[in-house]
């Protein structure tokens, strides 16, 4: 007879035992054949695994399953009753759950808001007025159903495209989002590390609180791929902007991402409010500023307020034969228009995840909007979109409708302030899998294979504007 102490030696992958019904087996070259997975074999190895097998195999299973020299005979009677059970799971309140046990992207904004300050909480989490915009974001992304077909060999698949002039492993990028630094001590080199180590692009704002001669470095140390992209808020001062560029060529950013949804900064209550409180508490009475001259400052106005359509012809000269020039901020099928009538490379649809305008149309909307009146656009411009974005079905459905990738901002940042740079990868697997099993399970093996017949977007298609602006000849009326 086996004793105890010789059962509990093999409690391992490279060699693990378990006992049901006071017989030992050796299951070792049977771990990865298991339907629920080795893990679920290996949390009984080298103990009595009798209570967790026996609900849930008919008779006869291990037999069936095993050769007669994996069966290692009855053990010592001392062994049984050591049989395992479920392990009573409990974690402090207060702090992160284990990295490993997260099992969506939702997760990490619960586990951030433990270590996040207010300050940081608030910059991250806000969104403009009365968060419908925000609201609408991830609501409109659950009004798109899919259409799986069977019956399809799905054995290998693949998620490689092409993202901004950058050979992607994935299908999606990391959105530009400023002061990582607010959520952990490594702030954006977090993001550029994974973009990196999973050969996926990163674009960095232009407010990155790490240096972007850092996070180039920083992607370079992972010798595995991944691109940078350059987000550009347009300074007031022409001159700022144009050495922006030159700093991002000379980094080697692969695209230039120009966010033109930001005349003046969107009303965010919940940042506000936090500046108000701290202003209170200091003695401070902030007044609207006003000037004698007529001339008062653009109220709420950060960047350039006199961003207009010709501007586009300069930053495209500075930018050269650098990559692609991506318009970020879209929100109607005529700027969509206006854009490629301008020359640019690609569109990227956002109400930037809701923090500018309250009752902006979603990126999802105005996709829908640009298949309805300009389709040809699809084809002939790179279209990227965010916003709200939480599973790798939203990416999916996004990819069915014509878009080239996805971007996801906050999940990340959540991500790296909970978890760091490992939090960050782990976000980027959890999409990944949630992407790959969501391809096999409507039949598609490549993203080339995905279109409209895989969805269905009836109940969001009656949200879509039923005029646009356009005059008599059809075309957009003007550019004012």
């Amino acid at each position: 007879m086996l004793s105890t102490r010789e059962i509990h030696k093999h409690n391992n992958s490279h060699s693990c035992w378990v006992v049901v019904d006071g017989q030992a087996y050796d299951v070792t070259e049977f771990l990865d054949h298991h339907p629920g997975g080795a893990n679920s074999i290996l949390r009984y190895a080298g103990r009595d695994a009798t209570a967790e097998y026996e609900p849930v195999h008919p008779p006869g299973t291990i037999e069936k399953h095993l050769s007669k020299d994996k069966h290692l005979g009855p053990v010592e009677p001392e062994t049984q009753g050591d049989s395992a059970s479920t392990p009573i799971v409990q974690y402090d309140s207060d702090k992160p759950i284990p990295l490993s046990t997260v099992q969506n992207l939702t997760e990490f904004e619960t586990e951030a808001k433990k270590v996040l300050s207010k300050k940081a909480w608030v910059y991250f989490h806000s969104a403009a007025d009365s968060l419908n915009s925000l609201d609408t974001n991830r609501r409109d992304w659950t009004r798109v159903n899919l259409r799986p077909r069977i019956l399809r060999n799905v054995a290998r698949v693949s998620m490689r495209c092409r993202l901004m002039g950058h050979d992607s492993s994935l299908p999606f990028f990391i959105c530009p989002a400023a002061q990582a630094r607010l959520g952990h001590p490594d702030g954006e080199l977090c993001l550029a590390r994974g973009a990196g180590r999973y050969n996926i692009p990163y674009c960095s704002s232009t407010y990155s609180s790490v240096a972007h001669i850092e996070l180039a470095k920083a992607l370079a140390a992972q010798e595995k791929g991944g691109a940078l992209l350059w987000q550009l808020y347009v300074p007031t001062a022409q001159e700022g902007a144009k050495q922006l560029i030159s700093e991002a060529r000379r980094l080697g950013f692969k695209a230039l991402v120009l966010t033109v949804d930001t005349p003046v900064i969107g009303k965010r209550e919940e940042d506000d409010r936090y500046k108000a409180e701290l202003d209170h508490a200091a003695g401070l009475t902030v007044e609207r500023t006003t000037s004698t001259t007529g001339e008062a400052p653009i109220l709420r106005g950060v960047h350039s307020s006199t961003l207009c359509w010709d501007d586009l012809s300069w930053i495209q000269k500075e930018w050269g034969n650098t990559g692609p020039v991506v318009l970020k901020g879209i929100q109607t099928a005529e700027d969509a228009l206006l854009a490629h009538e301008a020359g640019i490379d690609g569109i990227y649809l956002s109400n930037h995840g809701g923090r500018q305008m309250d009752f902006a149309p979603s990126s999802l909307q105005t996709l829908l909007e640009i298949r309805r009146y300009y389709p040809h656009l699809l084809k002939e411009m790179e279209v990227y979109l965010d916003g709200g974005v939480m599973r790798g079905t939203d990416v999916i459905k996004a990819l069915c409708l014509g878009a080239r990738g996805v971007g996801l901002g906050r999940p990340f940042m959540y991500a790296l302030s909970a978890y760091g740079t490992e939090g960050v990868c782990k976000a980027i697997q959890l999409l990944s899998d949630e992407i790959e099993t969501t391809m096999r399970l409507l039949g598609v093996t490549s993203l080339e294979q995905l279109s409209e017949f895989y969805i269905n977007t009836a109940a969001l298609e009656n949200g879509i504007v039923k005029r646009i602006d356009v005059g008599a000849s059809g075309s957009i009326v003007s550019k004012l």
